[in-house]
């Protein structure tokens, strides 16, 4: 750095700051959550695939049975509900508010999942 003006000096410090600055975003980025842009939840062998979904507010979310026999998808605290879906037949509800909402299947309970919606 001897042979650096004053105002080269400057200049690289100021790109090591914003390289440091760039590096410390793109590890808090990466750190974040997934969020699915318009999503789909597959039912398939007693399943919803993924079990935890995280989307922005006001997502419409597909859950989509390919199970060879009917389910259904009730919010836990009855926040929606679909009829029995048939094999290759969905149902979809848009997630307007932020939270977390449990659901299951209304013919097998024991089949859960979650999706989580951030503002």
């Amino acid at each position: 750095m001897r042979n650096l003006t004053k105002a080269n000096r400057s200049s690289v410090w100021c790109l090591g700051l914003c390289l440091i600055f760039a590096t410390a975003t793109l590890g808090v980025i990466l750190t974040l959550p997934a969020v699915a842009a318009g999503a789909e939840v597959n039912i398939d062998n007693f399943a919803f695939t993924p079990k935890e979904l995280t989307v922005k507010a006001g997502t419409a979310i597909v859950f989509r049975n390919h199970d060879d026999i009917p389910h259904s998808v009730v919010g836990s605290e009855g926040e929606f509900h679909s009829k029995a879906l048939d094999t290759d037949d969905s149902f979809s509800f848009t997630f307007a508010k932020a939270g977390t909402y449990a659901y299951s299947c209304g013919l097998h309970p024991r089949m859960q999942g979650r999706i989580v919606v951030i503002p």
